[in-house]
């Protein structure tokens, strides 16, 4: 019984060993290439704060792009509406329409009046030269460059997305949430102005 038990033991060892291998020299490889490339000084030392101050730039290039309205609901909401400038169909009688940019989610477009969601418009803008290792841009770049090409060529941006209905990638529920945090945030920052208004008269 004994002599089986060890046999078996020795079995599942060379088995194990042999899946392990491949997994091990992998891993052996990698950390020398990472070992030879800190010796030539290719590699920089992991810097766990680049990415907060690179959104932290990216906040302060976008707060100077946009209006301030456009700035404090991004600031205050983390999203920022833009009025479409196309025409639309009859069918919506000329009801103005919007988009919610959201970072590093699709751009969604909207019926403000009724919010009904037309559609999801999948776009990305990656920085190719990976400053940061990685092609994803801080979350307020990939807002201004959305912003910009909407602001830019609407029809251009638009007829170039990957188009899909609501619900594909941005969750509906969410962004009626978004939808109806926007109407709040508008009607209390009115109300502000308002007061600031009738105080300095």
């Amino acid at each position: 019984m004994t002599v089986a038990l060890c046999a078996t033991a020795i079995v599942v060892i060379a088995l194990l060993w042999e899946v392990m291998l491949p997994y091990v020299d992998r891993r052996m490889e990698s950390r020398r290439a990472r070992k030879a490339a800190r010796a030539d000084g290719d590699v920089h030392a992991y810097d766990p704060g680049r990415e907060r101050r690179a959104e932290q730039r990216a906040r302060e290039l976008l707060k100077s792009c946009v209006n301030e309205e456009e700035w404090e609901m991004y600031r205050d909401l983390g999203l920022i509406r833009v009025w479409g400038g196309e025409s639309l169909d009859k069918e919506l009688r000329g009801v103005p329409y919007g988009y919610l940019i959201y970072p590093h989610k699709p751009i969604v477009a909207y019926l403000p009046q009724t919010g009904r969601l037309l559609n999801e418009y999948c776009v990305e803008f990656p920085d190719e030269s990976k400053p940061y290792g990685s092609a994803r841009l801080p979350d307020s770049d990939d807002v201004l460059a959305k912003w910009m090409a909407l602001k830019g060529d609407e029809r251009r941006l638009i007829s170039s997305a990957n188009m899909h209905l609501p619900g594909r990638q941005v969750d509906p529920r969410q962004v009626q949430r978004d939808i109806w945090r926007l109407g709040r945030w508008e009607r209390e920052r009115l109300e502000r102005h308002r007061r600031a208004s009738s105080g300095a008269a």
